[in-house]
């Protein structure tokens, strides 16, 4: 190639040759050491890397290795800085703040995700699902989209065998098995197996209800609270009966209503034998079916002799 440059006069002799080889030289050695960086490929999964310390990270989700322990909770993670992230859990540190209105973030993706709301910016979002035309920012998300359409459930629980679509649904589920609770609630006491329920829990303390309903204004602490309760002003009622053919608003309805056809009563009366189909939904606050099962007024027990009835028998 130098040969070449010199007989069409692109190239110089002397010292200024010697230094333009020398750099040609060194960027090719960066271009094959990039290029073999490139070519890093999980011998598992085939996932490539571009540097072999990320090949060495990603190796743990196959042999779920996990040497990274909470100090306060006890739960492990793959990698050092998921620790660190999950540690801000507990210290309530959130390092990020929004310039506009100061809302606080653990996670810098969780503050550009937020201040999408005040620049009304769009995700970029070039991967897109064939089946349902739903768009995500990265690959994997669509990937793990997919498992949707498909129905596949890779994760496996140990103890019952049920399986899930995704390992973050797996591994609450398997606080069924060991009770653990390791979110405790610094004003009442209560546990939960998640943070994101310890999170909604404190919106009840703090009185905060921040997702309003543009029809009648009604405010919810949970942003499914709110869809559900717009199904209402929209008359949706998706959930039909396969037995009578009404339809339901929400799937819970649905399922208390299948008890009358089947006439199971699993719900018993604390005080008497008298059982019931289930639990009445009003709104989103369950009220007991015993709601005209008054023991004020019921006098259960009837005296043999005389026919006098009781609420209670006394010795």
């Amino acid at each position: 190639r130098i040969l070449l440059k010199q007989q069409n006069g692109d190239i110089s002799e002397g010292p200024e040759a010697f230094q333009t080889s020398e750099v040609e030289k060194t960027n090719n050695t960066k271009l094959k050491s990039q290029k073999s960086e490139e070519n890093i490929v999980c011998d598992v999964c085939g996932k490539q890397f571009s540097k072999r310390s990320y090949l060495k990270n990603h190796t743990t989700t196959h042999t779920g290795e996990k040497p990274f322990g909470c100090d306060v909770c006890g739960q492990k993670f793959t990698k050092k800085s998921s620790l660190n992230l999950h540690i801000r859990i507990h210290t309530g540190e959130k390092p990020f703040g929004c310039d506009v209105c100061g809302k606080q973030f653990r996670r810098r993706s969780g503050l550009k995700s937020h201040t999408r709301i005040h620049t009304g910016e769009k995700p970029f979002c070039p991967f897109f699902c064939e089946v349902c035309g739903k768009q995500y920012s990265s690959r994997n998300h669509l990937k793990v989209h997919t498992r949707v359409n498909t129905g596949e459930k890779p994760f496996c629980c140990d103890v019952c065998g049920k399986r899930f679509r995704y390992n973050s649904h797996l591994k609450i589920h398997t606080t069924t098995h060991t009770g653990e609770k390791p979110f405790g609630c610094d004003v009442c006491g209560q546990r939960f197996t998640q943070n994101s329920s310890l999170t909604v829990h404190k919106t009840i303390h703090r009185g905060d209800k921040p997702f309003g309903c543009d029809v009648c204004g009604h405010k919810f602490n949970q942003k499914s609270s709110l869809s559900r309760h717009i199904l209402v002003h929209k008359g949706e009622k998706p959930f039909r009966c396969v037995v009578c053919g009404k339809r339901f608003t929400f799937k819970s309805d649905l399922n208390a209503h299948i008890l009358i056809h089947t006439e199971e009563k699993p719900y018993e009366c604390d005080i008497c034998p008298k059982r019931f189909t289930g639990n009445k939904t009003c709104g989103f606050k369950k009220l007991p079916m015993t709601k005209n099962h008054n023991h004020s007024q019921n006098k259960l027990h009837k005296c043999e002799v005389c026919g006098q009835t009781y609420m209670r028998v006394t010795l």
